[in-house]
């Protein structure tokens, strides 16, 4: 048993030097800990350390939880279901944009003081994904922050994540009560410490835009040349000038208004526009979208439905570059021919050289021109073999139209409802709502499948079995007791700094309800060899169970940011050390002088 132990802290400790300086990839040192594991379980059968249990955490409740929870938030944000909440919060100061993630952040910390903390992050990931998209701001320097500052908030009441739950649980089991309000106190000192570290300093520790594969993305905020045509019934037609311009488009353009043969330039007078206009603006690309969003414009494409298939609803908008010697050079965009060649639209043109008045039709193009196209997936792939247009492989992303948002938010108001109030188990309401999603139509199972990071599915698999591997050795117990001795001999109110900063070490590695029941009942006997109350020694086992900001691994919402935020696991050290000391400085000082100890 001992050499297996042994072996077992080795490879956990070899595990976290590869995952925290990447020198091998995570799906690498992942699966290399599991096959070390089970060697270490065929070498040493008296162990239990059986393959079964080690591979049993890719069928973990909380892995399939989180996966289920990230097509969720998938389907929000290809339906654009909060868009009406991300205007809202887009209309408060809209010149300073960076003072409204403060407040969403805020608001999620206090959220979840009452509310355990996986539903409140499981909320606000969409909603901050959309705001950041709307403002231009970095996801990577905002995301973290979510999943450390619902933490902050889980640390002061009882309710406020399930380690709580646990760890006060077992206390009773001892004849220790922990009550709603039993470390509030403390916990809104560090909570409050630590909100102004990471609201105010992370994000400037953090990366910038990144993707999938950790590599900074540069925003494109070059213009585009595009036309609407005012059809019966459009939501433009009846709008008037103010001072000689439209009010309704304060970020994009008018640079021309097509009525009959008749162009009509900046500045307009006293015009009203009416059906059959045809309006010739400038608008960025995430303008335009946005816009055409709220025209409805992706509700009834006019593009074929035999693409993907007739449950595919979305849209794929591409920029693809006129390449020297393309036959399209010298032509107007014919949009019948080239949807009738291809399947798609060219919704605009990108032109570094001057501004074209004209209509799409009317513009010659040149080579190095961009067009930014609208296609089902398979027409724009199909495009990539065209010598006439060179897609630009970066910039495809898909669009769904409106009137799927209602039902989305509908399911999501479902899902978090029945988590938040536990009436079934968080797994079954996570999955039933990812399956809802999907038969809804919100989403389809490519972009469902794109929403699963593989890194979080191998992380969090090796992650419980290099747990299961340390209880089942003996690791965990030897680890808990050299604790205890330890701290036999020194101060109460050592005593209680130390146990914190202990546990919350080990948090961050082993899971934390794990941490929790190892810690409790050694604090609890700790107290009582000092003769006394053993209820602040078991708040320090909570609180610095709840202290997991160091890893991914040490809490599911860290794993919930991780994919949306684009994070590697060396982002948590950096960003996440630093808080782990701040909270146990704050413990350690307020801590001992309200308990008394």
């Amino acid at each position: 048993m001992p050499v297996a132990m042994w072996l077992t802290i080795a490879v956990i400790l070899a595990a976290i030097v590869l995952f925290s300086t990447e020198l091998v990839s995570l799906e690498i040192v992942a699966l290399g800990v599991l096959v070390l594991l089970m060697a270490i379980g065929l070498l040493a059968p008296d162990t239990q350390l059986t393959t079964e249990s080690l591979l049993a955490g890719f069928a973990n409740p909380a892995l399939l939880t989180i996966i289920a929870l990230l097509v969720i938030g998938q389907a929000l944000f290809q339906t654009d279901a909060l868009g009406g909440i991300t205007k809202a919060f887009e209309r408060l100061w809209p010149r300073h944009p960076s003072r409204v993630i403060p407040i969403i952040l805020i608001i999620a910390g206090i959220s979840s003081a009452v509310i355990n903390n996986t539903p409140v992050v499981v909320m606000f990931i969409p909603l901050l994904t959309a705001v950041a998209a709307r403002r231009k701001l970095a996801t990577p320097k905002i995301m973290m922050p979510l999943s450390f500052i619902s933490i902050l908030g889980g640390m002061t009441t009882l309710i406020g994540s399930s380690t709580n739950l646990l760890a006060a649980g077992i206390a009773l089991s001892y004849g220790v009560t922990i009550d709603f309000f039993a470390f509030t106190v403390p916990g809104l000192f560090m909570a409050g410490v630590g909100a102004i570290y990471v609201i105010f300093v992370m994000p400037h520790i953090l990366p910038s835009r990144m993707n999938e594969k950790g590599q900074e993305v540069q925003a494109r905020n070059l213009q585009f040349i595009t036309e609407i045509r005012l059809y019966d019934g459009h939501p433009l037609i009846g709008e008037k000038t103010v001072a000689g311009m439209f009010p309704k488009f304060t970020k994009m353009t008018v640079r021309a208004v097509m009525r009959g043969y008749e162009r009509y330039v900046p500045p307009f007078e006293d015009m009203t526009l009416r059906a059959g206009d045809v309006l010739i603006l400038a608008a960025t690309r995430d303008q335009l979208t946005d816009a055409l969003k709220e025209w409805r414009a992706f509700d009834n494409p006019r593009i074929s439905e035999d693409q993907d298939g007739p449950t595919d609803h979305g849209i794929v908008l591409c920029e693809a570059l006129v390449p020297p010697g393309s036959r399209l050079i010298n032509n107007g965009i014919d949009q019948r021919g080239f949807l009738s060649q291809h399947g798609c639209l060219i919704l605009g043109i990108e032109r570094r050289s001057r501004m074209p008045r004209e209509s799409l039709s009317e513009i010659r193009l040149d080579a190095g021109d961009v067009l930014l196209i609208a296609g089902r997936s398979s027409a724009i792939n199909n495009l990539r073999g065209q010598q006439d247009v060179v897609v630009i492989e970066w910039s495809a992303s898909e669009v769904r139209p409106h009137r799927f948002a209602s039902r989305a938010q509908l399911i999501f108001a479902a899902t978090v409802a029945a988590i938040a109030t536990g009436i079934v188990p968080i797994v079954f309401a996570a999955i039933a709502g990812a399956f809802a999603m999907l038969a809804g139509g919100c989403l389809n199972v490519r972009q469902a499948t794109r929403a699963i990071d593989r890194r979080i599915f191998l992380l969090v698999g090796s992650a419980i079995a290099m747990s299961t591997a340390l209880e089942t050795t003996g690791g965990a117990a030897m680890i808990a007791d050299v604790t205890a001795m330890t701290l036999s001999n020194v101060s109460p109110a050592m005593v209680m700094s130390l146990t914190f900063l202990i546990v919350a070490i080990l948090t961050n590695f082993l899971s934390n309800n794990a941490t929790a029941v190892l810690f409790t009942p050694i604090a609890i006997s700790t107290a009582q060899a000092f003769g006394l109350d053993p209820l602040p020694f078991v708040v320090a086992v909570i609180l610095g169970a709840n202290a997991c900001f160091a890893t991914p691994i040490g809490y599911q919402t860290n794993l919930l940011v991780m994919g949306p935020g684009h994070y590697r696991f060396k982002h948590f050290f950096i960003a996440g050390i630093p808080l782990i000391l701040i909270v146990w400085i704050v413990f350690s000082i307020v801590a001992p002088i309200y308990y008394g100890v």
